[in-house]
């Protein structure tokens, strides 16, 4: 369950979610890709470290992997650490019909009026 905890913590702060969309749209980038692309892209100009600590938070949560090659380190997105967040809310059998409207009510699409 911490590693949940961690993934939410790791997706609560917007300048995270910005680096995610940046490695979904262009995979296996170093450091100063990323800076370049989140100037470039999201006019967001946060230092080098600042950059470095959202990349550790993201490693931590298991958002993100790295691969060192020679000097350089390249970042990953790696989004299988959201697969129990999607299981649990989206994953399982849908709800029966019997209690569930096309519209997503519960009530069959009942108004309150007709029961009474």
């Amino acid at each position: 369950m911490g590693r949940v905890v961690d993934v939410f913590k790791a997706l609560a702060d917007p300048t995270r979610r910005t680096i995610l969309d940046e490695l979904t749209d262009r995979d296996g980038q170093t450091l100063f890709e990323l800076c370049a692309r989140l100037v470039t892209n999201h006019g967001l100009a946060s230092s080098r470290q600042a950059i470095s600590q959202h990349l550790d938070i993201l490693e931590t949560a298991g958002l993100v992997e790295t691969r060192r090659e020679g000097r350089y380190k390249f970042h990953y997105i790696n989004t299988s650490p959201l697969e129990p967040i999607v299981e649990r809310w989206l994953g399982g059998s849908p709800k029966s019909a019997s209690t569930q409207d096309a519209g997503g009510r519960l009530d069959g699409g009942r108004d309150s009026a007709e029961g009474d």
